[in-house]
Formats: C-alpha cells, structure tokens, sequence
C-alpha cells in the first residue's frame, strides 16, 4: 500500500511542478509581448516626435542667459573639487594622453561646394596641434569606462577671429569626443545635469523628481553607451563634434575617423590594460617608439533642414541615412617624440574651444553657446590658479 500512494503523491507533485513551468512560461510569454508592444509603441512616439522639418537657423530660448551664469557656477566648483596638489585641472576631458603635432591637408580634389573656411585652398596643409584624452573630470585609470577626447587646433588660420580677445591667435579649434551624439538636449537640461553630477548623484542626475514625465530615461541610454571600453589606441577610435558649426552657408557637424589605409601598415603590440596610462603608452609606442605614423580622415556632415538633423537639441544624432559625411581633409600624426616633462605641461596649459576659430566656422546650438560662456570662464579660472600656485 506504501509503494502506490508514493508514486500517487509523486504524480501529483510532478503535476503541481508542470502546472507552475506552464504558469511562469505564459507569464514570461506576455511579458515579452507587452514589452515589444511597448518598445514598438516608444517607438513610433518617437518618430512622430522626431521627424522633420527643422530650423536651420538657431533658436535661443529665454532665460538661457542665466542658465549659463548657474552652469559656470558649478563648473568652477567641479575644478575646486578635483584639484591636485599642484594644479588645478580642466572641469572635463582633465587627462591628456598626449598633445601631438599633426597635419591637416584638404582634399585636392575637393568639390566647390566643399570649400569653406579653412577647406577653401584644395590641397592645402595645415600645421596642428591635436590634444587626446579621457572624458571624465578626474583623471582616472585608463581601462575605466569613459568617452574618449579629440581637440584640434589648426595653426596660422588667417582671418577675423569669432572671440575680440583673440586676436592674433591664428587659430581654429574643433573639440570632438567619441560618441555621434550628447546625453542631454540643451543648456537647461544641461544645468541640472552638471549640478546633479558635481552633488555625486550621477545616476539621479536623470530622475530630477518623482513626475515620470520628468525622466531622461533615453538620455540616461545615451550617457551609459558615451562610457565605453577603452581603444586599443587613441589612434583607433573615432570622434565626433556632436554639436554643430556653420560650414560656410551651411550647417554641419565634423566626424575624425581613422583610415589606416593611408599610412604604413602597422600592428599595435599588445596592451596591458591593467596599466593606469596605457593609452598614452600606445600612442607614445607607435609615434615615438616605432616611429610610425597615424591617419585620420575629417568629414563633414551638412545638415538637411527637411529631415530631423536639428540644431538645437543635440541628443539627437544625424542619421547617415539622411546626410552622409563627407571628407574634406586627411590628417597625419607623423612620428614624434611628445611624451616629455616640458611638452606635457605645455599641453596641460593648452586652450581648446570651439569659440578658437573663424566666422566660417561658427558654432550654432545652444551647447556651443553654453560652452563659449563656460570654456572661457573655466579656462581663465584654472589658469589664473595655476599661476597663483
């Protein structure tokens, strides 16, 4: 009698276990599709709130001036925190891998109607100076998820410069880090941000309040894609300038892709990414150490007023698909020795800013106009510091 009410409670133990797997299956099942239901209706939203026309001409909302003043308030108060004992550091982008002279040469074949500002000579090479670095405002190990910094400065640019107190400088800047688009839309935006991150809450630094509505979910996406591995290199990584700048006439954005194809060929040894500097240790390995060089290629992107490509929100990347970049120069790191006590502090004495540059190259946007207040003010601050020290 033993034998068949255990193998009776057993059958019932193992129908109550199916039972269950059949229950968890069907919940699981639903979840997914209202999950894809839920993903396709977001979607949809946001086609049908991201779809063109758009201005091509810049939009300054009000109050954007005093946003800019609290900006500048709490960037300063972010070099006060992470300064050094010696020094005082950038509010961003405070680790350089290394400041290296370049060439810049536009295309000699380049189409009419590509040649603006600085791209208006075909075959024209410029001297420059191109600072590579880490994104964070500390410097930190470089295995850390970060994004990744290009600044270039072409050197002896003629013309009337975009700042009064330039004068002289023969200069044009482009700033660029590695990633197409921003994690926040607009200097409002931006404001809370920066003063929710400088309080260390980074991660609230998208939820500013319990209203749902108030929820920066896409661009909390947009920030966790910009911090992405390390590169094997600082010279295998491409940047973006994410905000835009006239382009003679036209609105566009600048993309600095590699293009290995245009130099010696060239296989990086292996890192060792538990070294905190090896980035700087690559580029030193192949400009200095082997004595080869490294290309670039720089484009352009123009925007096309009759698709999303707006100019104003610049979380919003510029789809390939409805403008694809162009190239306007080719850039060459030729083999260098940059990597010594004095040209490193001159590089840590550096300026870069979109500002540095021409009309031709205007920087439009409500970011760019934040970081002509911001860069200028920080620069000055740090500096004045520095020299007090």
């Amino acid at each position: 009698m033993i034998m068949p009410t255990f193998k009776k409670e057993l059958s019932l133990f193992a129908r109550l276990w199916l039972g269950l797997g059949r229950l968890i299956g069907r919940i699981f099942l639903f979840l997914i599709v209202v999950s894809l239901i839920g993903w396709a209706v977001a979607t949809a939203w946001f086609a049908w709130q991201h779809r063109g026309p758009v201005s091509a001409l810049e939009q300054i909302p009000p109050g954007e001036a005093a946003m800019t003043q609290d900006v500048i308030q709490t960037a300063v108060r972010i070099v006060d925190q992470h300064r050094e004992s010696t020094r005082y550091l950038r509010d961003a982008h405070a680790k350089a891998h290394g400041c290296v002279k370049a060439e810049v040469q536009v295309l000699p074949e380049l189409a009419q109607s590509l040649r603006q500002g600085v791209f208006s000579e075909p075959g024209k090479t410029w001297q420059a100076l191109i600072r590579l670095s880490n994104g964070n405002a500390y410097p930190q190990f470089d295995s850390i998820r970060d994004a990744r910094g290009m600044a270039i400065k072409l050197l002896d640019v003629r013309g009337q410069p975009l700042l009064s107190d330039r004068q002289g400088q023969n200069e044009q800047d482009f700033v660029m880090f590695s990633h197409p688009n921003f994690f926040v839309s607009d200097v409002a935006e931006y404001r809370q941000n920066v003063a929710a991150q400088a309080d260390g809450k980074k991660i609230m630094a998208f939820f500013p309040g319990w209203n749902p509505r108030t929820w920066e979910i896409r661009h909390l996406l947009i920030a966790l894609a910009t911090l992405a591995p390390p590169p094997e290199s600082p010279t295998r990584t491409t940047y973006f300038s994410v905000s835009p700048y006239k382009f003679g006439e036209a609105n566009a954005k600048f993309r600095v892709m590699p293009d290995p194809d245009n130099c010696p060929a060239y296989t990086l040894p292996p890192r060792n990414h538990d070294l905190p500097n090896f980035l700087r240790s690559a580029l030193s390995q192949q400009l200095s150490t082997d004595r080869v060089p490294a290309c670039f290629v720089l484009q352009i992107q123009r925007q096309d007023a009759n698709k999303y490509m707006p100019i104003e929100d610049t979380s919003i990347e510029w789809r390939e698909q409805d403008s694809a970049f162009e190239t306007v120069a080719r850039i060459t790191l030729p083999p260098q020795d940059f990597d010594t006590p004095a040209l490193n502090l001159q590089c840590d004495n550096l300026s870069f800013n979109p500002w540095f540059g021409i009309e031709a190259h205007r920087p439009i946007g409500g970011i760019n106009r934040l970081r002509k207040a911001v860069y200028e003010a920080v620069s000055d601050y740090r500096h004045s510091q520095n020299a007090a020290q």
